[in-house]
Parts: structure tokens; sequence; C-alpha cells
């Protein structure tokens, strides 16, 4: 019986869950009542996309769960959605080469992205970033940690900063709410602090990608004195084209980061 992110079943205790075959039962109704969620026993979950009643572990039901847009065939750089998994897009490919030919390369070494932001992500991210809905945040992260439990780990986990006069108005960094609960049910460090949002930039929903590209030009910046270890993974919401995790990233390298990867909840087509 799957268990909520960041619980599991307790230990056996002899005298109280050691038995024999006449209270298996009895014993596992034990395991169930004591590794369980209390808020889940008094308020059964709902799906946050349909409203029936979602399974034990996820405010989702098993219909919705399945129709989850997965990225399962994606380019290994930069995470879009692809006929077929390649290493590289056409897209990466021409990039690489005119990064090439400037003696450079991409900030951002690989992208992981387990959804494709189409229904119903497209509904959950934008109640969740711009309408409070917090309980579709916690979803995403569970969904996040399901799937990215094995991909290659990082020495630590950052969170795409907001800028401070932004967060002022939300009231919480989505990222970093995403981050938190992600690094915790993988067991990786996360560093909140070490990476800075220097300027408010314009909104990257309104711009077109040469201009969100400008608008982020020097909007990061790592903290005079931050100990950074040689491999992060940013973690931000949404990728679509790329340039707030490249300025995130370009920031880092210049910082000493050797390899910085990132985990997105989705990407667009």
């Amino acid at each position: 019986m799957p268990l909520p992110v960041n619980q599991t079943c307790p230990p056996e205790v002899d005298g109280l869950l050691h038995s024999t075959d006449a209270t298996d039962g009895v014993r596992a109704r034990l395991r169930f009542w004591l590794g369980c969620d209390p808020a889940r026993l008094l308020w059964p979950s709902r799906c946050l996309v349909c409203g029936e009643p979602g399974s034990e572990a996820l405010d989702l039901c098993d219909a919705c769960e399945q129709a989850l847009p997965r990225n399962h065939s994606a380019c290994g750089s930069c995470a879009i959605p692809l006929p077929m998994p390649a290493p590289a897009c056409g897209a990466c490919l021409r990039r690489s080469g005119w990064l090439a030919r400037r003696g450079s390369g991409s900030a951002v070494a690989a992208v992981h992205a387990p959804f494709v932001y189409a229904r119903p992500l497209d509904r959950l991210l934008p109640r969740y970033k711009f309408h409070d809905d917090l309980a579709a945040g916690r979803l995403l992260a569970q969904l996040m940690t399901q799937a990215l439990a094995s991909a290659p780990r990082p020495d630590a986990l950052i969170p795409v900063p907001l800028h401070r006069s932004r967060l002022r108005r939300r009231g919480y960094d989505q990222a970093l709410e995403l981050a938190r609960p992600l690094a915790g049910a993988l067991g990786l460090p996360l560093i909140a602090e070490a990476l800075v949002r220097t300027r408010a930039t314009d909104a990257q929903s309104c711009l077109s990608a040469s201009h969100r590209r400008r608008n982020l030009r020097d909007a990061f910046a790592v903290r005079p004195g931050a100990r950074l270890p040689a491999h992060v993974v940013l973690v931000d919401d949404v990728m679509t084209t790329g340039a707030t995790l490249q300025a995130a990233a370009s920031a880092l390298r210049r910082a000493g980061v050797a390899r910085v990867d990132a985990w997105v909840c989705a990407r667009t087509p």
C-alpha cells in the first residue's frame, strides 16, 4: 500500500506487531493506522483535478493519475518532447555547434522534466504559482519525487529564486516549495540562500524568446562567500525557452560550480 511522500511504515515492535498467521490482518491494520498521515484519516483526499475521491498517497484519483502527460520521449539535453528519445534535439545540436564555435558551452548540462505542460498540469501549475493553491504544489512535489527518484543524484538542490519584491507580493517562492520536499524525500542537501535574483525582471510569460534572454541577462548572482558543491541541480516549476535556467546556471558556473543540471515539473512542447 503506497504511503505519502516522506512517510514510511513504523518498525515492528515485539509484542505489538510481531505475531503469527492468526493475527496477520490485525498487524496489517496496525501498520496502516500507525503509518498513515492522521489528516488523511480524518479528511480523505480528493482529486485536485476532477474532485473525485483521491488515492491513499496522492490528492489525485487513479484515472487522473493515469492521464498525466508524462514526458516519456524527450531530448536528453533540454527535455523538449520528441517522437522518440534522443541525446539532443535539432535545436540543441545547432546551439551546441554555435557555442562550440564561440569556445563555450551550455550552462545547463541536462534538463529532466517528468511531465509535458498540458492538461491537467496546465491548470494545476498556474493554480499553484499564481493563486495560492499550496495543495496543488504539494501534489506536484510528490509527482516530481516519484518521477525523479531514479535520476542521477547531484550534490545539492538549488531552487530558482524569486526577486524579493515578487516574493513579497506572492508570499511564497514556488520553486523553493517544490525543492524542499523533493530534497527531503530524496535525501539531498537543499541550498536555498546562495543564489539570489539581483533585479526585478518583467514576467517571462509576456515575452518572446529573444526578449526573455535579454530580460534575464545578469539577473542572478551568487552571494559572496557562499560555499557551493561541484554538481548542483536547479529546481523550477516550468521550462519554456530555458532562459531563466540558463541565466541562473551561468551565475553558478561563474561562481565555480562544475556542473549544473535542472529538474522542472513540466516542459512546454
